[in-house]
């Protein structure tokens, strides 16, 4: 097996843009996610014109999924979170080629997690906390209940990571495992839920309430990457000034929701301007010194 594996990579291991090879056994590694496949290879490599492919094999009665991933693609991936499986992958997986210590100095950044990396992470949970609480405080208001307690989970979730990265660490695929240990209200917060025999009605109430108070308290932290790039507080943004700022990317779909939210806490403040059309104002927005 450890053979005919040797022959899907070793020839990709000599070409000059490989970075580095891992394989992910499920067989070695129970809780990694590997959908369904025996073996994961995961190839970093240095290419821009192809972000992420797959191929997969049988080996030997065993299925194998062959991952090729731009460094580009991997960074982005660790940044926004959208791909935990890849994080496991890194710091589980069996590293068979390493090219001057790449794959080193990136399990390296995931431990030490510089808080540059940090700042925006938390941005970006805080940001998707932020729309699942909106939703489903709308939903539960339309008495859509199983939909209102769907986005609720979803933003205690995001809490749940973003207090994970809060305190140093990456999100894992059992991110509920590392919040009993780091922010044990929370995890006693979701276990409170899942054991409750109160209505489901009393259940959302009690998420909302929750996210609510964890919202307010979180404001500053979970807004600091982007209170950071409007560092000029004399000037006056238009909202398409805002959502231009490249910086913004990764939570740019909600970032409007972003912006009302800190209008709301007096972190920004609304100035209207009259346009050539009678009775219509253009909003802009200045942050405040805090």
């Amino acid at each position: 097996m450890d053979m005919l594996l040797r022959q899907l990579y070793q020839d990709r291991a000599s070409e000059d843009d490989t970075l580095a090879i891992l394989i992910i056994e499920k067989e070695q590694s129970p809780l990694s996610i590997t959908d369904g496949f025996n073996v994961v290879i995961l190839l970093i490599n240095s290419r821009q014109n192809i972000s992420w492919e797959v191929k997969h094999y049988k080996i030997g009665g065993k299925r194998v999924s062959f991952h090729s991933l731009s460094q580009a693609m991997m960074h982005q991936t660790l940044i926004v979170g959208n791909h935990r499986r890849l994080v496991d992958w890194l710091v589980n997986g069996k590293i068979v080629f390493d090219r001057n210590e790449y794959l080193q100095e990136v399990k390296e950044r995931i431990e030490t997690f510089p808080p540059g990396d940090r700042s925006k992470k938390i941005t970006i949970q805080f940001t998707k906390m932020l729309r699942r609480f909106e939703e489903g405080k709308t939903l539960f208001q339309n008495k859509h209940y199983f939909d209102a307690f769907s986005n609720m989970m979803h933003a205690l979730h995001h809490l749940a990571r973003l207090s994970v990265i809060q305190h140093g660490f990456y999100p894992e695929v059992t991110v509920w495992e590392q919040v009993k240990h780091i922010e044990p209200p929370t995890y006693k917060l979701y276990q409170e839920l899942l054991k409750s025999e109160e209505s489901l009605e009393k259940r959302i109430e009690l998420l909302i309430l929750a996210t609510e108070l964890a919202i307010h308290s979180k404001t500053m932290i979970g807004s600091g990457h982007f209170l950071s790039l409007t560092e000029e507080k004399e000037r006056l943004y238009l909202i398409s000034d805002l959502m231009g700022i490249g910086e913004t990317e990764d939570y740019r779909v909600d970032l409007e929701l972003l912006v009302r939210h800190l209008v709301e806490k007096g972190v920004i403040t609304c100035f209207k301007e009259e346009t050539k059309a009678e009775g219509i104002m253009k909003t802009y927005y200045q942050f405040n010194k805090i």
